[in-house]
């Protein structure tokens, strides 16, 4: 009976199953890394550790300047949306007081009885003086029909005040949705930079503070003292690079504009608001303020921009070096500007 047992067949279908699982989790594990949030890469040298990072933070930079100009323009349709809903209540008010005005006066015509002038002259006792009244009745009257195309404007000018507002507020909650994507892209770079920094020996992650500390500390200090022999163009450079100098070891943080905090266009924004003088918030408006220098013109004060997006800035200090805000890794420092591609500069004033 044996003998006609039928060998059991691996099925097809079974098979088709795991390697579909299988390169579904490939996929999966691929466009996570892609993503930048997951990077399990257990034997990558320091070396290439370090690229990675650095093209993380790279990556996350040029998200962050797209999170602080959508948040710039946030702020401005916040701020619009503000002054209309204002000017709309101020108009609704006086409105209201004029609506009130027409219903005095429509009770008191009321009261009157409507009657025709003509037989209201005619049953008058003092022809004269209801002629006197009869005058003012008619200038009241003429100042009743003002008051009512007054209204009507002031109905039209809130109709429209609502639909700009309306227009604001769409705009709004698309920079907020917008501003939460840029958010999700930064966090989730520096999220995997973090876990990558992770996996080098702990000596290299000391070097790597050792050497954040010499160009933050009085070293650094030593330094602007030797470029300081490089004269700033004015006054106003030269106290935007005094700002900037008096910020080195202070923390990066990605959407910080100071006074403890900055990242690399925060720092330059307040650098020169420090001179009295208002830059715009990101990178790619920064470089289009003032005039373009040459990098062999360069002067103390002028700012020099990095990557092709232009999506780094620092501020110049002389003998090649300047001040900028590198990355969550690193604090403001003092650097050559061959460390990143130069993309150009521009003087402010």
């Amino acid at each position: 009976m044996a003998a006609h047992r039928k060998p059991r067949q691996r099925s097809a279908g079974g098979n088709t199953v795991r390697t579909a699982a299988t390169i579904a989790l490939a996929g999966a594990a691929t466009a996570t890394a892609f993503d930048g949030t997951g990077y399990a890469e257990p034997n990558l040298t320091p070396a290439q550790v370090k690229a990675k990072v650095d093209k993380l933070y790279q990556e996350a930079e040029v998200a962050t300047e797209k999170y602080n100009g959508a948040k710039e323009k946030a702020d401005g349709a916040e701020e619009r949306l503000r002054a209309l809903r204002d000017e709309a209540a101020r108009k609704t008010d006086k409105l209201n007081s004029a609506r009130d005005a027409l219903g005095s006066m429509a009770a008191a015509q009321y009261r009157d009885g409507g009657m025709d002038p003509s037989l209201q002259l005619a049953l008058s006792g003092d022809p004269d003086r209801y002629l006197e009244g009869a005058e003012f009745v008619e200038r009241a009257g003429t100042r009743q029909a003002a008051s009512v195309a007054s209204v009507r404007g002031q109905l039209r000018e809130i109709e429209q005040l609502r639909g700009a507002a309306h227009v604001e507020l769409a705009s709004l909650r698309s920079r907020q949705a917008e501003l939460k994507r840029h958010k999700k892209t930064i966090t989730g770079k520096l999220d995997a930079a973090r876990r990558l920094l992770a996996q080098l020996p702990t000596e290299e992650r000391t070097g790597e503070v050792e050497r954040a500390s010499r160009s933050t500390g009085s070293g650094a200090r030593d330094g602007l003292t030797a470029a300081g022999a490089v004269q700033a163009p004015n006054s106003r450079a030269a106290a935007a690079v005094s700002y900037a100098s008096s910020k080195l070891g202070s923390p990066y943080v990605w959407g910080a504009t100071g006074p403890d905090a900055f990242d690399c266009s925060g720092l330059m924004q307040a650098a020169y608001r420090s001179a009295g003088i208002s830059l715009p918030r990101t990178t790619y408006a920064q470089i289009d303020t003032g005039r373009r220098v040459a990098r062999s013109e360069l002067l103390p004060g002028d700012l020099v921009f990095f990557y092709s997006a232009i999506s780094h800035v620092g501020i110049y200090i002389g003998n090649g070096q300047m001040i900028h805000a590198p990355n969550p890794s690193a604090p403001v420092r003092v650097a050559p500007i061959d460390e990143m591609p130069f993309a150009g500069a521009t003087r402010v004033v």
